[in-house]
């Protein structure tokens, strides 16, 4: 069927919730299309050597909304191939329910059970240590640093050359579960694990370039231990995911990095542990899996399924259409399914499909312009932009004039609860006690009133007026540029607001640019130079970890960091600074760790350095008798639990 019959039916279907009367292509396993490369020329045996099954084999296609650029870890895989991954090797840790839960290792490491622990050592001018600003230096003279058993900024010492100096340096352990074995039947062991932290540091793999700017070294211990050490001065919250990922040293031992880039046996057939290995390769069209009979948990009867066909169809019509008719069994979150949430729950209702929505960590947000970069030469000019929102007030009353949750309710469906702080609601560390701001126009405006923005002709249709506002001289309209890219979502999103925020007599002009022009870089770029009132855009970090630095002073770009930095609203505040440093500094299972992070939030909801509106979504789709597969907001991909998957009568 032609990709524009195919949308058709797809509409038809939409208003009649009948299965269009016309035939769909099925997938032919049987397919002549010839792959580029053999997997019999480049690939060991094992590729070939599943045990057969004395039952018909069971087949799976899952969909993705692009082709894997590349399937080697240490080269930027895409979410497709974050997919794909997901099958070929099975954790080490996986993300679950904002925890970490052990795949592969015997445990997560604790300070409790002393697999992790804080060593003092001694340290001398010229190592390599991390500062008091949680940067990677050079210990020199005048160099500010945390001393052993220092943990806030009241005994923070300045290095002198004669001084005898010791710091802390935190080790965490990790153990391997016993008889692991390679897709080859190799044994897999600490130094595979070893091996790949060398790879990633040959590699400068960029997903880990922090961490590795702040290991000392990862080492091997016995048979299935491996030893990661920090920098001293360096105080990981996360340390439990410091674990690098076992990669086949005697299968890629012969390569370079450089090479293992281009190289088959890394990039497109890659060996693993997981549940599936790569049986062939289509681009364009497809690869297939098998199930490897050596994976770790086949005496609990996983996988449950013996051939996984991966398709790509980046239109999500088209593969709406596809999973109808039978084409696509799960259609995967990499489809870009959130303009289609409507439609498919139509066909959810009508027992055609099963639809699946949860929240994501990553918040969408609107910035605020608090201090423009014109004023960092520290001139006021009349050139410069007044500083609307100086005042922490006038910010919270912006807060009070957003209708978050109507676009909760209609642009998401009524799938996400609006955020009360730069996390989600439903994170272990968020805490009910913090300033709120549901939608209240007379409020907001009341409050605005108070700050100076005074409704002179009392019209609230038309912008206020400055009259003794803080920062702000007499006479200035109170009208925003409020910019955003053109994505429907954001176009359908910023409406709303733009509308609730007039209520409250606030001028709002909606600019819609293109995503390289919005996210240009500084100083000529509108977002990272710092140029704008109101940004909307979105933030979010595969760490379970709060990222309170985001808004720290230390974050806000400018000339003197090459404008890099995440606080592109200039936000500035000496206690919000103290807090997220303590925050920072405090480990996730020490006693003050919950509590410190909730200061942050308490000081973010005070002052608002931007406004958090609503959590993305991660949608999915798939046959009505699918079961074994669960959307998790904290994991990595929607396929973590892809072992499991079944369908049909799934008790059998």
């Amino acid at each position: 069927m032609s990709r524009s019959l195919k949308i058709s039916s797809l509409w038809i279907l939409t208003f009649s919730l009948i299965l269009a009367a016309c035939s769909f292509p099925a997938f032919d396993e049987s397919s002549t299309a010839t792959p580029t490369d053999s997997p019999a020329d480049i690939e060991p045996a094992f590729v070939k050597t599943a045990t057969p099954s004395p039952r018909a084999s069971r087949t799976l296609n899952i969909c993705l909304g692009h082709e894997p650029n590349t399937l080697y870890i240490n080269d930027n895989p895409n979410p497709a191939a974050l997919s794909v991954l997901e099958a070929i090797y099975d954790g080490p840790l996986d993300s679950r329910n904002y925890d970490y839960q052990p795949i592969i290792l015997q445990k997560v490491p604790s300070l409790a059970d002393g697999d992790a622990l804080i060593e003092s050592v001694a340290v001398e001018e010229g190592d390599w240590v991390i500062d008091a600003e949680g940067n990677r230096v050079e210990l020199v003279q005048s160099k500010r640093v945390y001393p052993s058993g220092c943990k806030d900024s009241s005994c923070i010492a300045t290095y002198k050359k004669d001084l005898s100096l010791r710091m802390d340096q935190m080790v965490v352990n990790f153990s391997f579960l016993p008889n692991l074995r390679w897709a080859d039947g190799t044994p897999i062991t600490s130094d595979d694990s070893v091996y790949a932290y060398n790879l990633a540091l040959d590699s400068k793999n960029p997903a880990k370039e922090y961490l590795l700017e702040r290991t000392a070294s990862y080492e091997t211990v016995d048979d299935l231990t491996t030893s990661w050490r920090g920098l001293p001065g360096y105080r990981d919250n996360s340390y439990a995911a410091n674990f690098w990922q076992p990669l086949p040293y005697h299968a890629w031992g012969e390569f370079s990095a450089t090479e293992l880039v281009d190289a088959d046996v890394a990039a497109r057939y890659p060996l693993g542990w997981g549940a599936y290995l790569v049986d062939e390769w289509l681009p364009a069209e497809r690869i297939t899996l098998i199930k490897n009979p050596l994976y770790h948990r086949a005496g609990e009867g996983l996988p449950k399924i013996d051939i996984i066909n991966f398709l790509f169809i980046p239109d999500p019509d088209i593969a709406i259409t596809a999973l109808l008719e039978g084409e696509c069994d799960l259609l995967d979150s990499s489809i870009p399914l959130e303009n289609h949430v409507a439609l498919l729950q139509q066909f959810d209702l009508a027992g055609k499909i099963k639809f699946y929505a949860a929240e994501k960590m990553s918040l969408e947000s609107l910035h605020i312009g608090i201090n423009p970069a014109t004023y960092d030469d520290g001139i006021v000019s009349g050139n410069d932009r007044p500083r609307f929102f100086s005042d922490p007030r006038t910010r919270q009353a912006l807060a009070l004039c957003l209708d978050r949750q109507e676009v909760a309710t209609t642009v998401l469906h009524g799938l996400v609860t609006v955020p009360d702080s730069y996390i989600p609601n439903a994170h272990p560390l968020y805490t009910p006690n913090l300033n709120l701001y549901a939608f209240s126009p007379n409020e907001g405006a009341s409050l605005l009133s108070e700050t100076g923005w005074k409704d002179l002709d009392n019209d609230p249709a038309t912008p206020r007026t400055s009259h003794n506002v803080q920062n702000v001289p007499a006479g200035i309209k109170l009208e925003l540029d409020y910019v955003t890219t053109t994505s429907i979502q954001r176009r359908q999103a910023s409406e709303i607001f733009a509308v609730s925020l007039r209520e409250c007599g606030i001028g709002v002009n909606l600019h819609y640019l293109p995503p390289a022009e919005f996210y240009a870089p500084g100083p000529e770029g509108i977002l990272f130079g710092r140029d704008f009132d109101l940004a909307q855009f979105g933030m979010g970090s595969e760490s379970l970890v709060p990222q309170c630095d985001w808004f720290n002073t230390d974050s806000i770009p400018n000339a003197a960091n090459d404008w890099f930095g995440a606080n592109l609203s200039g936000f500035s505040n000496k206690d919000y600074d103290q807090a997220c440093a303590k925050a920072s500094f405090t480990l996730s299972d020490e006693l003050d760790f919950e509590r410190n992070y909730q200061e942050t939030l308490r000081l973010y909801a005070e002052t608002l350095p931007t406004i958090s509106l609503y959590p993305y979504l991660n949608i999915a789709a798939s046959r009505v008798d699918l079961c074994g597969f669960e959307l998790d907001p904290s994991a990595a991909t929607s396929l973590w639990l892809i072992g499991e998957l079944n369908y049909g009568n799934c008790g059998e």
